[in-house]
């Protein structure tokens, strides 16, 4: 089993091309202005607001439309976000001058101009990489430095998690305020469809929300099954390969709807070395910014100059917010070069330099404040954030899972032999209804792999597949 489970690369390749086309064209010169900026979601244009009193720059950001997806959700629950940020915490976001849906242009928002296009990632990347490679930590990088941007790191993370909300969702402008009142858009939503082709219409209702940290949990249980049963390409490399995945998925939904993953890892559910209580799961839930990383801190002479790009930003499990950053090398466990055993080991020895800098901004938070460190240390030790960045990533679900999230719940396994036949060990634990629904979805999975294609899913007939394969 591959540390990373491959998406559709036919849908990656037609996600590549439709993004060539799109680059060539914000390109040619009939634009006003060229952008400054292409890449991930948004295109970025500059210009100058003149008025009588003043003259300002600003940033017109559209989002490019083969890559993003949710466009006008996202951007109404992004306005939204930085609105309740910029009034709620001490965090600088960048000033929206206005935003909306214009029938020509789409959605667009007019924000400040911070004058820097430099980023934490700048500061803290190996120098000298292929722009084309994904970035790492520097390994040589010196501690003052490490420290300085760690600092900085965990006084915005500590200002984030103060706020609290009675709903898991998507933040919404309404005329008493800011609310919770959309479907939660999570950047792995975007990349399920974008690059695995999964039909929208699995997912949750724009106008959903959720009342309980297992609701989402379930939730996110009900996409990793999406994404196997509607990836049509390269997602199983045999039958055994299938009925592990599988198996893998039907356990874990099962411990979303037993209320076992939002308690993992505190005191009370029997993990090992889990001291600290579990937070409240149906009444004070968390901003959680899914996307939110160094690269989305810009920064004037290594300070914080502001934060831009809340879109994948919710209200969701105060569970989250208690995880250590998985950012912290840079790089996502799955794609790290040396195997995810080696990203942990690099990460264990990276991650006590980040709790003394958490601890030190913890001591200028006022009383009552909610303090992240003794939290997050514990996390790591009990395997909780392993099981929260599975919930949360479908291509690195399947590794996850059987490296560290079975033996925590299940028991040691008698024998494990090779990846792809884990199944064999936990099989037993399926219901009946579970286990006859297997051989069928391998002998479709089978058949689907005998033809490269992207199959467009109708809404109805797409909900009915993914239903006939969740028993509760």
């Amino acid at each position: 089993m591959a540390v990373r489970q491959d998406s559709d690369n036919l849908a990656w390749d037609r996600s590549d091309e439709l993004w060539e086309e799109k680059r060539n064209q914000i390109q040619n010169p009939c634009f006003f202005v060229p952008p400054i900026l292409v890449g991930g979601f948004n295109v970025l244009y500059p210009f100058r607001v003149e008025s009588s009193s003043a003259a300002f720059p600003v940033l017109a950001r559209l989002p490019c439309r083969t890559e993003a997806l949710f466009h006008e959700e996202k951007i109404l629950a992004e306005a939204a976000t930085v609105a309740y940020v910029g009034q709620h915490t001490q965090l600088p976001v960048p000033d929206m001058h206005h935003y909306g849906i214009d029938p020509d242009v789409g959605p667009y928002m007019i924000i400040q101009d911070l004058g820097t296009r430099r980023d934490m990632s700048d500061c803290l990347q190996m120098p000298g990489q292929d722009p084309d490679e994904s970035p790492i930590l520097d390994p040589n990088i010196s501690d003052s430095t490490l420290r300085s941007i760690h600092s900085q790191m965990a006084w915005c993370l500590l200002q984030l998690a103060q706020p609290t909300f009675p709903r898991i969702g998507s933040l919404a402008n309404t005329s008493s305020g800011v609310s919770v009142m959309g479907r939660p858009i999570s950047l792995n939503m975007s990349n399920m469809v974008q690059l695995s082709n999964i039909p929208q219409s699995v997912f949750p209702a724009k106008a959903t929300t959720y009342e309980t940290a297992d609701d989402w949990y379930k939730a996110l249980a009900d996409m990793q099954m999406a994404t196997l049963l509607f990836q049509h390409n390269d997602i199983v490399s045999s039958e055994d390969d299938c009925r592990t995945k599988y198996v893998a998925r039907q356990l874990f939904r099962r411990l979303a709807k037993q209320g076992r993953l939002s308690t993992f890892g505190f005191s009370g559910s029997k993990t090992a070395g889990a001291t600290l209580p579990a937070p409240d799961g149906s009444s004070s839930f968390r901003l959680w910014p899914d996307d939110f990383r160094p690269a989305n801190v810009l920064v004037h002479d290594e300070r914080i100059a502001g934060i831009i790009d809340w879109e994948f930003t919710y209200a969701g499990p105060t569970q989250f917010v208690l995880d250590p950053p998985w950012w912290l090398l840079i790089e996502v466990p799955e794609m790290w070069e040396n195997g995810i055993d080696d990203w942990a080991s690099v990460y264990e020895r990276r991650l006590e330099t980040w709790l003394l800098e958490m601890e030190r901004a913890e001591k200028d938070m006022r009383p009552g404040s909610l303090l992240l460190s003794a939290y997050m240390r514990e996390s790591w030790k009990t395997g909780r954030f392993w099981l929260n960045y599975a919930a949360r990533k479908s291509w690195a679900f399947d590794t996850v899972y059987w490296k560290y999230l079975d033996e925590k719940f299940f028991g040691k396994r008698e024998c494990d032999g090779p990846p792809e036949k884990l199944w064999k060990s936990r099989v037993h634990l399926l219901n009946a209804q579970e286990q006859r629904a297997m051989e069928p979805l391998v002998q479709i999975k089978m058949e689907e792999s005998k033809k490269r294609v992207l199959v467009d899913w109708g809404a109805a007939e797409a909900r009915q597949h993914l239903s006939s394969f969740l028993f509760d």
